[in-house]
């Protein structure tokens, strides 16, 4: 049998509120009881119900993190980063994923009702936002980590920047003598693609060299749209001499289906990719690419939450985090 809050209570010839009272801090004892309570406790072995102490304290300690999937490979970066600070500071992580759709909210929702946690950190699983809002709208503190630029200011985000990320990449293939890259987007829906899009067609057009519709290929994020638009570009005859891909995963794919076709990295294809997940620096060659601040995004979420729960309101604009450059032997 479990020992419980009754048995401590009884060894240490004192009542169960007592007991509860140096669990949790709270009240004037005197320090030999509370002294004699706490080498009871150690002596049974009593262990308390995290969620009845935090009950008792008015918070749980733990927060939760809404995320789409794990099978993304930057998202384990954001949630490092998050877990990072929140154990830091003795919190724990509840982390919630929407791989069954429906029954995966259900499941988080009955959690929301149960109080289970004092405050979510969300990448936003598509087609949840206004679900998250109504949330935050009745209370829960709410820190969105953004990575698609889409984000109302009715919440507090952390965000990166796509436009500036993308320019960048621009002007390094523009220094390197690349003026007709082929683009693979990630999905037009989302903002990230249209800022990175906007981002990198800018830098192209001030120099001279728009870049026409038919070298843009609509994709998807994933490693599968990197080889079928290199691939489709290739057997049409397009001209390119660069790619610039919207994640490193179909920048990857491109540059597997660029080696394939028997074209050489970067002497006639230049490559550049967008997130630096870890794979990017150990690819043949490695890729040359823009750093999202995946890590950094997670921390300062989190940071944001706690701050919260000591007393500083939630902030009214984004936080953000700028990208940076990484040059390497896929461009040079």
């Amino acid at each position: 049998m479990p020992i419980t809050i009754a048995d401590v209570a009884a060894r240490a010839k004192v009542s169960k509120t007592t007991v509860s009272r140096v669990l949790n801090g709270k009240g004037e004892l005197d320090e030999s009881t509370a002294a004699r309570v706490r080498a009871v406790i150690d002596e049974l072995g009593y262990v308390p119900s995290s969620r009845a102490v935090g009950l008792a304290r008015g918070r749980t300690r733990v927060v939760a993190m809404l995320v789409p999937s794990l099978t993304w490979p930057w998202i384990g970066e954001v949630i490092q980063g998050a877990v990072d600070v929140l154990e830091a500071e003795r919190y724990g992580l509840l982390l919630y994923t929407c791989n069954r759709g429906d029954e995966s909210m259900r499941q988080f929702g009955a959690q929301v009702s149960a109080k289970s946690f004092d405050g979510l950190l969300v990448i936003e699983p598509e087609g949840t936002l206004d679900y998250i809002a109504n949330l935050h709208r009745r209370g829960l503190p709410v820190v969105l980590i953004d990575d698609r630029d889409q984000i109302s200011g009715e919440m507090p985000s952390v965000g990166t920047t796509n436009h500036d990320g993308a320019r960048e990449a621009a002007r390094h293939l523009l220094a390197v003598g690349r003026t007709r890259p082929l683009v693979i987007t990630g999905p037009e829906r989302f903002g990230c693609t249209q800022q990175r899009l906007a981002g990198f067609e800018a830098v192209f057009d001030e120099a001279g060299h728009p870049i026409p519709a038919e070298r843009v290929h609509q994709g998807d994020f994933t490693y599968a749209c990197g080889t079928q638009g290199v691939t489709k570009a290739l057997e049409s005859g397009k001209d390119f001499d660069a790619v610039f891909a919207h994640n490193d995963l179909s920048a990857i794919g491109a540059m597997q289906a660029l080696l394939d076709s028997g074209r050489r990295i970067p002497q006639d294809i230049a490559v550049v990719g967008f997130d630096d997940i870890r794979n990017s620096a150990h690819t043949q060659p490695p890729l040359t690419t823009v750093h999202q601040p995946l890590r950094e995004m997670g921390e300062a979420a989190a940071r944001t939450l706690l701050a919260h729960f000591e007393g500083t309101p939630l902030p009214n604009r984004p936080t953000v985090i700028p990208t940076s450059f990484v040059t390497r032997a896929s461009t040079e």
